[in-house]
């Protein structure tokens, strides 16, 4: 089994239809797939109503953490999105996600960069308005060569010049929410340092004693070294180990299944969760 459990759509940042993706995901061979769209579940109904036979959808979505100050993503997987108090907590993250891309565009202005909030809107489209798509506006004005190019302390890095706090969830809260709603919680991403500061190992093992319950391993944003490490750190910890692409469409040169969740991890990951359960495709529309 090929299974890839970090996607994003156009529901947030990817540029994908959900409907899109899961062809595509078929397309390279995966037998699972994973939709975790920043913040939203809003792509979910697409994304099974054009499920191709052969491939599983788990549905999840990346919420925007913060701890100390350092900003973190953590993957929730199968949990009921109707669950007033997570949802209410998602949809407060969302909301300030538009007044902080205006201020990321206020920043560039005062810069030199001509970029307007019409264009970054443009290029939002229906999705939940952030950094790539601000990132995105930077590469069309010849500003970056490229997305990744516009993550750095020069632009739209943590503590860039560029950079906009926004309304971020305490991981402990995460964690608690998405249990509430009967969900799975991996941390994305958390050697990747190129996007600025980690979260420490020390804090890591909170998370993990208050019932986090895996980590994204297998990730682009990780070398070698790092992998080992925290492959090390899971085992010390009894967390989970996954792999995925993170795949952002033509936004990110990542691809479908570049990297992948060993299946008995998947399967770990299905039977703790209770919220909802992994969609089979029937043929998809």
């Amino acid at each position: 089994m090929r299974i890839d459990l970090h996607t994003h759509s156009t529901a947030s940042d990817g540029t994908d239809t959900p409907a899109e993706l899961v062809r595509n995901a078929a397309a390279a061979g995966l037998d699972v797939v994973a939709l975790t769209d920043h913040d939203t579940t809003r792509g979910h109904a697409e994304a099974q109503a054009a499920l191709p036979e052969g491939l599983t959808l788990v549905t999840g979505a990346e919420l925007s953490c913060r701890i100390d100050r350092i900003s973190m993503h953590m993957l929730a997987y199968l949990f009921d999105p109707a669950e007033p108090a997570l949802l209410a907590e998602r949809e407060l993250v969302r909301d300030d996600r538009v007044p902080r891309a205006r201020g990321m565009v206020a920043k560039l202005n005062e810069l030199g960069v001509p970029v307007t909030w019409e264009q970054v809107a443009r290029i939002a489209g229906d999705g939940s308005v952030g950094r790539p798509h601000v990132a995105t506006a930077l590469v069309e004005l010849g500003v970056v060569p490229t997305v990744s190019d516009a993550f750095t302390p020069e632009w739209l890095a943590d503590g860039g010049r560029a950079y906009v706090e926004k309304h971020e969830t305490d991981p402990f809260e995460a964690i608690r929410l998405v249990k509430g709603a009967g969900g799975v919680t991996v941390f994305a991403h958390p050697g990747a340092s190129k996007r600025g500061r980690t979260v420490p190992e020390a804090a890591i093992a909170e998370m993990a004693a208050a019932g986090l319950d895996g980590i994204e391993v297998d990730h682009m944003d990780h070398d070698e070294p790092t992998r080992a490490r925290l492959r090390g750190l899971a085992k010390e910890l009894g967390l989970l180990v996954t792999g995925s692409s993170d795949y952002h469409g033509s936004r990110k040169t990542c691809a479908l299944g570049e990297y992948t969740t060993d299946p008995e991890v998947y399967g770990e990951i299905t039977r703790r969760a209770t919220g909802a359960f992994p969609v089979p495709g029937t043929g998809g529309f």
